[in-house]
């Protein structure tokens, strides 16, 4: 057992992985930029030493070195997917957290992974073999499958590098786009094309394995709801395997069909798209930590993090899949710094009330406190709001009283939308697709019912004066304002 480990991250993740650490009997280290002298993980910590960027592998080891960590947590996003940075801790003799530098290179790149799936029989949506080289082998991959498309970054993700094609003479400025984000995004410009389903069903797979050859699956978490590619609110169980649990197995089995074929230790997450007819494609592979994964945690009732501390030092997991049983319902809701009456723009800037909800079956992961100045240099994320309930109906119950008990002032908010959200009918229902917002904010008064729009009204008349509504209180037009 190691002494110390140093958490190479910030905000809600590094003082969920700090506490993991203290629970485990190991002291705690962070690093912390400048922006973020005052920034609350830091209050989680037994030693904090500072770094120039949070994505700057030399500086975030010399930080280590210093504080003489053994080990180290990259918690997600900066450098938790960076294969050369996994190496990097591998020969500075620095214990990284997480899958090994070959897992992460073999899954971490989307093209390297579909290649992987497809070795391992799994599907994968029909696209390019590998990175497209030029304008004309990607008019010979879109027209070979068909449009639309989506043009994708091969090294990345979070809906970056990203752009719908719908017919021919898009390409050429959606190709140049999408590289050129995934280049300053991921410092690698290759992007792959695969057919565009039309709203599909965002279905994910958490997977986790030893280093004594033992792997398992957690279940799913659906993630249907999401904006401009990136999560808004996740669940375990999803809606749709909870109506057809044979769907759990089969996804659960080719999730990990490939992690053996990578080889793949540690925490990581399969994900597929579902279609209407429930077949289900890999689309890609998390090497990481997820940011939801507190749902899984839920309703396994297992705690992910003191499993991947386990696994790295060497332990032999404990669960055997037939072990795994799932109970109840979770849900999670993202708290941002976002305004979602101007397409969900950042808005960094000082919290001046803050006031979250507390009681029976809620899980806050918060990285923020009342006076504390949202930077606009980082991800707007505030806190993760999770709750679990015995069904997915007194989940959803539970998460609108604890979305009542939420105020935040003195930056815009989106917690005045889940609350419209989660009582939208279709929401309540189940009936979910990667397209739901865009029917949400923008469905055509005739399609609303009066029972919908009973509903709507109420959640609007409880919110706050000072928690402008995403949409106007009216019963003529429901649309953006």
């Amino acid at each position: 057992m190691l002494e110390k480990i140093l958490v190479a991250n910030r905000g809600e993740i590094a003082i969920r992985v700090l506490r993991a650490v203290r629970e485990a009997g190991m002291r705690a280290v962070a690093v912390f930029t400048e922006i973020d002298r005052r920034s609350l993980h830091l209050a989680h910590a037994d030693e904090a030493y500072p770094v120039d960027s949070y994505l700057n592998p030399e500086s975030i080891l010399a930080a280590a070195r210093r504080a003489g960590a053994g080990a180290l947590h990259p918690g997600y996003g900066f450098l938790s997917e960076n294969a050369d940075f996994a190496a990097l801790c591998a020969d500075s003799r620095v214990l990284f957290i997480g899958p090994t530098a070959e897992a992460i290179r073999s899954l971490g790149s989307k093209t390297a992974a579909r290649e992987v799936a497809i070795g391992a029989g799994a599907p994968v949506v029909p696209g390019s073999d590998g990175a497209v080289g030029d304008m004309d082998e990607a008019r010979r991959v879109a027209s070979a499958i068909g449009y639309p498309v989506l043009i994708k970054a091969a090294a990345g993700g979070g809906g970056k590098g990203m752009r719908l094609v719908e017919e021919e003479s898009e390409l050429e400025a959606a190709l140049r786009d999408a590289s050129s984000e995934a280049e300053r995004s991921f410092r690698s410009g290759e992007v792959y094309i695969e057919k565009a389903l039309i709203h599909p069903r965002h279905i994910e797979i958490q997977i986790f394995g030893d280093n004594h050859g033992h792997l398992i699956h957690l279940g799913e978490r659906e993630c249907s709801i999401q904006r401009r590619h990136q999560k808004v609110i996740e669940e375990c169980p999803s809606p749709l395997v909870a109506l057809h649990p044979e769907m759990r197995e089969a996804m659960g089995e080719a999730a990990l069909r490939i992690a053996r074929a990578a080889g793949y230790t540690n925490a990581g997450t399969a994900e597929f798209l579902v279609d209407a007819d429930l077949n289900f494609y890999f689309l890609e592979m998390n090497t990481r930590l997820q940011v939801e994964h507190p749902v899984t945690e839920l309703v396994t009732s297992t705690d992910l993090v003191q499993m991947q501390f386990e696994a790295a030092f060497g332990a032999e997991l404990q669960l055997r899949q037939s072990d795994v049983s799932w109970r109840g319902a979770a849900i999670q809701c993202r708290l941002y710094a976002e305004d979602p009456a101007n397409e969900f723009f950042p808005s960094p800037g000082r919290i001046d009330r803050l006031r979250l909800p507390s009681g029976p079956g809620i899980r806050l992961d918060c990285g923020v406190y009342e006076g504390w100045t949202v930077p606009m240099e980082y991800d707007p994320l505030l806190a993760k709001l999770c709750v679990w309930a015995q069904d997915r109906p007194r989940a959803i119950a539970r998460m609108e009283r604890a979305l009542r008990e939420t105020e935040i002032l003195g930056i815009a908010n989106n917690v005045a939308f889940f609350r419209q959200l989660l009582g939208d009918a279709r929401f309540r229902s189940g009936e979910l697709n990667t397209g739901f917002l865009d029917q949400f904010f923008y469905r055509p008064e005739t399609e609303l019912s009066e029972s919908e729009l009973d509903a709507a009204m109420a959640v609007l008349a409880a919110v706050e004066p000072l928690a402008e509504p995403v949409m106007p209180a009216t019963r003529s037009k429901w649309s953006r304002r």
